[in-house]
């Protein structure tokens, strides 16, 4: 165990990318870095991270800032929970602990949207407290050099593979050792192709000769993907846009769209559209896309009114173009406006 430890922190030191949220030990910004970098590369979360810093430097300024706001900047990210759990997690930090996050895994923990990995992460990396983060880098690399077969994502295997990376991080560098885990998971151990012929723990490790780095880490269970029809309608009139906020439980809570009927199939029934105030003759077929996400195939159509006097507008809202690209919106909605709006 210590000369993985030895040998995966040399790498990381010879290594390291250099990341601004790996130059500060401020709580606030760490935190942010392990919020937005969830199931993000790191090329595409560099540019959100810097905005959110730009627009909200301290965890008072985000705690203040209206929600919209939020989603506005958090806009073509994904998983939208995170930046609404961030908002509220600000202001948690504002109203319970003064507007400095809590140098306490324990305090951390208690956070809303604040899990075991974050806590941890920051513990570690503003604190330099000793809590081993896990997240699915450090799955890969320790089920693959300690040829771990247990399943990840069972309770049996979560505490297994916590207490594994817990036996292994050094009291002295904490901070370090985790990152070294994170970016050798990221760089070397990737989840396709492995570098292995650059990998210096490639003579010990378990699973890297003998090929098994293909099944590992397991999983036991499959995500089930379900198919959504989604029917959107551009409806324009005199530069204004009809929208409606999806303030309703369902994926993209509190985000605009244009008004949408969901079907069962990728057919629009003429007497669903009749519900709208319209007929088929009075659309124009623009736009076609899939869009997937953790645990949804959606397939949206968008249609442009040709008479949008006859759309029935109950529950909508009418809004300016200009006031339109001020709100929060979804990707598919985001790819639509940049080519027909």
């Amino acid at each position: 165990m210590a000369d993985f430890v030895l040998q995966i922190t040399d790498w990381y030191r010879q290594n390291a990318r250099d990341l601004p949220w790996r130059r500060t030990k401020n709580a606030y910004f760490i935190w942010l870095s392990e919020v937005i970098m969830q199931q993000t590369r790191v090329d595409q979360g560099m540019n959100y991270y810097h905005n959110f810093t730009v627009s909200f430097p301290s965890v008072h300024d985000l705690a203040d800032a209206e929600e919209e706001a939020v989603l506005k900047l958090w806009q073509g990210l994904g998983y939208y929970s995170r930046a609404r759990n961030l908002h509220k997690t600000a202001q948690e930090v504002v109203a319970k602990f003064g507007g400095e996050f809590p140098p306490s895994y324990e305090n951390l923990l208690s956070l809303k949207g604040v899990g075991p990995y974050t806590a941890a992460a920051i513990a570690s990396f503003a604190f330099d407290l000793q809590h081993a983060v896990v997240d699915g880098n450090v799955y890969r690399v320790l089920s693959r050099y300690y040829g771990i077969d247990t399943p990840i994502d069972s309770t049996t295997g979560k505490k297994e593979f916590q207490q594994l990376a817990d036996s292994l991080i050094p009291a002295s560098m904490p901070a370090l050792f985790n990152q070294a885990m994170m970016e050798f998971g990221a760089m070397l151990c990737t989840p396709a192709n492995p570098a292995c012929d650059r990998c210096p723990l490639v003579e010990t490790c378990l699973s890297g000769r003998s090929g098994l780095y293909k099944v590992r880490p397991v999983k036991a269970k499959k995500t089930a993907v379900r198919d959504r029809f989604f029917q959107y309608f551009h409806v324009e009139d005199n530069n204004t846009l009809l929208v409606r906020k999806r303030d309703f439980k369902d994926v993209w809570h509190n985000l605009y769209e244009f008004p949408m009927l969901e079907t069962e199939s990728k057919e629009l029934p003429e007497e669903l559209l009749l519900t709208m105030g319209i007929k088929s003759a009075e659309i124009v077929s623009m736009f076609e896309a899939r869009h997937i996400l953790s645990h949804q195939r959606i397939y949206a159509h968008f249609y442009k009114v040709t008479n949008p006097g006859a759309f029935v507008k109950d529950g909508l809202l009418t809004v300016s173009k200009e006031a339109f690209y001020k709100l929060p919106i979804h990707r598919l909605m985001e790819t639509y406006s940049e080519r027909f709006i």
